[in-house]
């Protein structure tokens, strides 16, 4: 994924099947670097098509991004009997290693090539977390298992899997929501393991640094910055993603929109890039949030940063 010049460092949603007026004059004016597509904007495969065609000629950038989440089990946009409906992590992951992981392969193959089919260019998958019986369910079946080494491993495999496939990989969510026990969707999860704990739940990320993306988590780990999620801390960026995970891909913000994160959207976004994302996320597709995401943004759109593809 390359990061250009003419581009804003952030990645938006749209409201329907169709952009608006409103929406199309937004996206030229603001030139996002890419977009994410959601249910509310898949009808059928020539419909997504023509939305893509659409998004992409608001923008003066070559190929910017197209996003989705196309996990597999809960977590799919694109929806059977349209597309292939994939299975859940949990599901992929039982039976022996080497079982899994040619099933994992095999299913993130065909997700790669009905992403690529209508244009899609980046999945943002595979879910790296630990799964922990006793956190909250949002992760649950999304995750592969409590075995760092077999996330790990898993992972490398949907990941070829995309890659060769044509579709850009993001890993997620960075360092691992495994041990939240709530949902980041409604409030903010406060982790307070040591760092030796939170050690395995690096691993499959550590396992998978040369990915080219990863999501971070809007998480505060209390051991290592006690007052900003990941999303907004340097020292987290820098110290353990960055160092310790040894991550140099590009780091993208989990959805600025999550309750997760306080503040008016304008601070959310600048915290987020201040801090060392490459990019923020803004998902709902409202007009009013988005105008308000790129006060924060406009001060970081002037970087210049060569990202792998």
């Amino acid at each position: 994924m390359l990061f250009i010049n003419s581009a804003s460092p952030v990645v938006f949603g749209c409201s329907s099947f169709t952009l608006t007026s409103d929406e199309r004059n937004f996206f030229e004016k603001n030139q996002p670097l890419g977009f994410i597509l959601f249910q509310r904007n898949v009808k059928n495969k020539t419909q997504v098509k023509a939305l893509i065609e659409e998004l992409k000629s608001t923008v003066k950038h070559p190929n910017p991004p197209i996003l989705v989440d196309q996990e597999g089990g809960r977590v799919v946009r694109l929806k059977a009997p349209e597309w292939f409906n994939p299975p859940s992590s949990a599901e992929l992951a039982k039976g022996d290693i080497e079982t899994a992981k040619k099933k994992v392969y095999e299913v993130y193959s065909r997700i790669a090539a009905d992403l690529s089919e209508v244009g899609i260019t980046v999945n943002c998958a595979p879910v790296l977390d630990l799964y922990v019986r006793d956190a909250d369910p949002i992760m649950g079946d999304r995750t592969f298992s409590s075995n760092p080494e077999v996330v790990g491993e898993l992972g490398q495999a949907a990941i070829q899997a995309m890659e060769e496939g044509g579709i850009t990989p993001v890993m997620k969510h960075i360092p691992g929501h495994g041990a939240a026990m709530c949902d980041s969707h409604e409030k903010l999860p406060v982790i307070s393991l040591s760092l030796k704990e939170l050690r395995s739940h690096f691993d499959p990320f550590k396992m998978n640094h040369l990915c080219p993306a990863a999501m971070t988590a809007h998480i505060i780990y209390s051991t290592i910055d006690p007052l900003n999620p990941v999303t907004q801390s340097q020292v987290f960026i820098e110290e353990i993603i960055r160092c310790e995970i040894g991550f140099q891909g590009f780091l993208m913000s989990d959805d600025l929109g999550m309750k997760a994160l306080t503040g008016s959207f304008a601070t959310r976004a600048h915290a987020a890039l201040k801090a060392g994302c490459d990019a923020v996320l803004h998902c709902s597709g409202k007009m009013d949030e988005m105008i308000d995401v790129m006060k924060g943004v406009a001060p970081f759109s002037l970087f210049l940063k060569e990202k792998v593809e």
